[in-house]
C-alpha cells in the first residue's frame, strides 16, 4: 500500500491552488476555467440554485451504465482494479454508482462550459473517494478518512506499473483535493455521493438511471455499512471531519434513505 505523503507545501505556484481557475500570467489576463483535471468553480450555496446555472425545461432522461462506461485507459483500469481489491464490496459498488449518477446529473442539469470536466479524472475521484474508510486506513492514522484518502490517492495515482497507467501530477492533485473535500456541503463533487447515501437530489436523476446502476452495482445494505463506518471513525477520532455533519444527524439521514436501500 502506498505511504501517505508527509506534507503538502502550498504556495501560489502549487497546482492545487490553481485547480479551479488558472492563467499563464495572473497579472495580464483573466483566469480561465481548467477543464481537463478540475471541477466546476465553487459558488455560494448549492450549484443547482445558482443563477449561473438556469434549470432545464425538461426532466432527466434515462442514462444507463452502458452510456457512461468506466474509461478504457491503463490508468483508469489500474485504479478500478485497486479499488475493487482494497474496498469492501458495498463501498466499491457505492463508488461506481456515484460515478454513473454524477455523469447523469452533469449531462442533465449542468450542460455548461465550466462543467466540461474530464470523465476520466472524475472516475478516479469516485473510485478512490472512500479509500480512507478501510479498517487499515482508519486505524493507521489520526487523520480524518477524507484526508488520508486524498494523500493515499496522490501517491497511488502517480505510481507507474506499466506504460500509460500513471497520472500526471496535476491530475493526481485534482483527485486528491476532491477526495479531501468531498464531504463539504454544497460542493459539486458531493451531490452524487449525497444522492446515493441519503436519497437527496433524486429529481436530478431518472429512476431508470438509479435502477440500472443499482442492478449493476448492488447496494448490499450500503446504508448500514456506511453508518457503521461513520460510527467507527467517530469513535476512534472524535475530531473527525464527519462530525461536522452531525454525529447522529448524518447517520440518521443515511438510514432514512427510502429511495435506495
Amino acid at each position: 500500500m502506498p505511504q501517505p505523503v508527509s506534507s503538502l507545501i502550498l504556495s501560489s505556484h502549487h497546482p492545487i491552488i490553481s485547480l479551479i481557475c488558472r492563467s499563464s500570467n495572473n497579472n495580464d489576463r483573466p483566469r480561465q476555467p481548467v477543464r481537463l483535471h478540475s471541477r466546476p468553480r465553487l459558488r455560494p450555496g448549492p450549484p443547482h440554485l445558482h443563477p449561473a446555472y438556469p434549470p432545464p425545461t425538461t426532466g432527466p432522461i434515462p442514462i444507463l451504465v452502458a452510456d457512461t462506461p468506466v474509461p478504457n485507459t491503463p490508468l483508469a483500469q489500474r485504479i478500478n482494479a485497486y479499488a475493487k481489491a482494497h474496498l469492501p464490496a458495498p463501498t466499491y459498488n457505492h463508488s461506481l454508482r456515484i460515478y454513473h449518477f454524477g455523469l447523469a446529473i452533469k449531462r442533465h442539469r449542468f450542460p455548461f462550459p465550466d462543467w466540461d470536466f474530464s470523465d476520466g479524472t472524475y472516475f478516479l475521484s469516485c473510485a478512490l473517494h472512500d479509500i480512507g474508510t478501510t479498517e487499515e486506513n482508519i486505524q493507521n492514522t489520526r487523520l480524518s478518512f477524507e484526508w488520508v484518502g486524498g494523500y493515499l490517492a496522490l501517491d497511488l495515482l502517480q505510481e507507474k506499473q506499466s506504460d500509460g497507467d500513471a497520472a500526471p501530477r496535476a491530475q493526481a492533485e485534482s483527485v486528491a483535493e476532491v477526495i479531501i473535500r468531498h464531504q463539504d456541503l454544497c460542493t459539486p463533487y458531493r451531490w452524487q455521493d449525497y444522492c446515493d447515501n441519503t436519497g437527496a437530489y433524486a429529481d436530478l436523476v431518472h429512476p431508470e438511471t438509479i435502477k440500472d446502476a443499482s442492478e449493476h452495482f448492488p447496494r448490499l445494505k450500503w446504508s448500514n455499512c456506511f453508518t457503521d463506518m461513520i460510527h467507527r471513525e467517530n469513535g476512534l477520532k472524535p475530531w473527525a471531519h464527519t462530525t461536522a455533519l452531525g454525529e447522529e444527524e448524518f447517520p440518521a439521514k443515511v438510514l432514512a434513505n427510502t429511495l435506495m436501500r
